[in-house]
């Protein structure tokens, strides 16, 4: 029998399992759109510099050179990275919702801020600034996403807001092609117009923000249950005032927690990641390593393999990105709701598997010389219906399997160490080896991002864990669980 303090240092919720019971609903559809609006933004910033690249250097005020244009995208990924981490840390010790309105503030003012830059080191500074607004919106608004998502929906609702990126990715080429026509604006007013694409659909969707509470995930987990359940009843009383119905009954026992709060450290992190869950750690490491070097170092040299290899004029490689675009976000969407049901472990393998066989098939067709450049996107558009999938697996991966005290800055550090190792090799590499000018070098280059998406395929059948439809407690207890006490 428990001794008196005993229990008094215990006490009981069943916060997760009304969150897991809810229906989808209009409060579900508010979350996603206010809080996925990230991805969109980070797909059009992505897009925007490539697209804009010969504007930039026949801009009066800008005149960037090549290196400076390479330079302002290794800042905008640097400042990424920098920012997912020190906001992880944040969002982890602050709360979900003070945090993805802090970074939005920074995004909108960083990127409107560089629609106005004068010179390079204002147009860089700016940059890196942009990135550190989107990489810190990444991890509060992947936790809140997560957290307030029923279980069996959250598998394809992370995909589908995951696979948004290519929407802005779209929007960025479009909307940089349609503003560098000729005549419709003056040289030097074109790419300013562009870059507030993103200050408008952020200001936009700020309002929205409002709307969306604080996680009650996290407020449990920090002692404040009466705010929790307060934040919960009114979700759904609005729920069974919108469709009539009533909900269904809590399931399972109560989630136990030390009534005991504090916030976790690096020696708390280091634990959890080398002691308590090292398979999933070295999990999460290669399908976030595996992911961003394919992506990174196949779309952020298409234009260089169009123009070089193909003879694309600048002016139409938009035309080019669009349906590649496209077909990345046809592959969350279509492909989502059966991570729900056939289970993670089976689509995330299959995801990545399908991927690196296809990527070694087309590195054959591009080497022996039988693809055009419709062909060559064609080819592209197949394979990453399949990669898009598989790389927004890995968030979702990240973000299941890590303590609910520490998982915005577990979903920070495995953005920031797959950015780091996969995200920025890719691009050089494949940028030198665009540069050699011969076919058989970059297939080379093509079968080695073939074998890393293969190898994380075999990583994820062998340590994969059983996420689909349990709860996040379930998955990965918090640290100040009790139930096994």
């Amino acid at each position: 029998m428990k001794s008196a303090s005993t229990r008094e240092a215990v006490v009981e919720t069943d916060i997760p399992a009304r969150l897991d019971r809810l229906t989808w609903s209009g409060f579900h559809t508010l979350v996603v759109c206010a809080l996925g609006i990230t991805w969109i933004l980070d797909g059009l910033e992505v897009t925007l510099v490539g697209s804009l690249s010969g504007a930039l250097q026949a801009s009066p005020a800008l005149r960037l050179s090549d290196a400076q244009i390479g330079a302002s995208a290794s800042l905008y990924l640097a400042g990424a990275v920098g920012g997912a981490v020190l906001f992880g840390w944040l969002t982890d010790r602050l709360g979900r919702k003070r945090l993805f309105t802090v970074t939005l503030g920074l995004y909108l003012l960083a990127t409107a801020a560089t629609a106005v830059s004068w010179d390079f080191p204002s147009f860089a500074l700016f940059r890196c600034l942009t990135g550190a607004g989107i990489g810190g919106e990444y991890t509060a608004i992947n936790s809140a996403i997560q957290e307030l998502t029923p279980a069996r929906y959250r598998g394809r609702t992370d995909l589908i807001v995951s696979g948004s990126f290519w929407l802005g990715a779209a929007l960025g080429a479009g909307g940089a092609a349609t503003v560098l026509l000729p005549g419709v604006l003056p040289v030097d007013l074109g790419w300013r117009f562009a870059f507030g694409i993103g200050a408008a659909l952020g200001l936009g969707i700020l309002p929205l923000r409002r709307f969306v509470p604080e996680s009650p995930r996290w407020l449990m987990i920090h002692g404040r249950l009466a705010e929790a359940d307060r934040i919960l009843a009114g979700i759904e009383a609005n729920i069974v005032a919108a469709t009539g119905a009533r909900l269904t009954p809590v399931a399972g026992p109560p989630l136990k927690l030390s009534r005991q709060t504090r916030d976790v450290n690096l020696v708390d992190l280091a634990i959890v990641l080398f002691r308590t869950y090292p398979r999933r750690a070295f999990l999460g490491l290669v399908l976030m390593v595996a992911q961003a070097f394919c992506f990174n170092a196949i779309f952020f040299t298409y234009a260089l393999v169009l123009s070089r290899f193909y003879q694309v004029p600048p002016a139409s490689i938009g035309l080019y990105i669009l349906p590649f675009a496209v077909s990345n976000f046809l592959g969350p969407l279509l492909l989502g709701r059966w991570f729900d049901t056939l289970g993670r472990r089976t689509m995330i393998s299959l995801t990545f598997a399908a991927s690196g066989v296809l990527l070694t098939v087309i590195a054959g067709l591009f080497t022996a010389g039988w693809l055009d450049a419709r062909g060559q996107t064609l080819a592209w558009s197949v394979v990453f219906f399949f990669a898009s999938a598989a790389a927004s697996s890995a968030y979702l991966t990240v973000g299941e399997s890590f303590p609910l005290e520490m998982r915005a800055l577990a979903i920070a550090l495995f953005y920031a160490l797959g950015t780091g190792i996969g995200g920025i090799a890719g691009p050089v590499l494949f940028g030198s080896l665009i540069g050699t000018g011969v076919r058989s070098a970059i297939g080379w280059g093509y079968v080695g991002a073939a074998a890393l998406m293969l190898g994380a395929a075999v990583v994820e059948l062998w340590l994969g864990p059983s996420a689909e439809r349990r709860s996040l407690e379930h998955v990965t207890p918090p640290l100040a669980s009790r139930d096994t006490a």
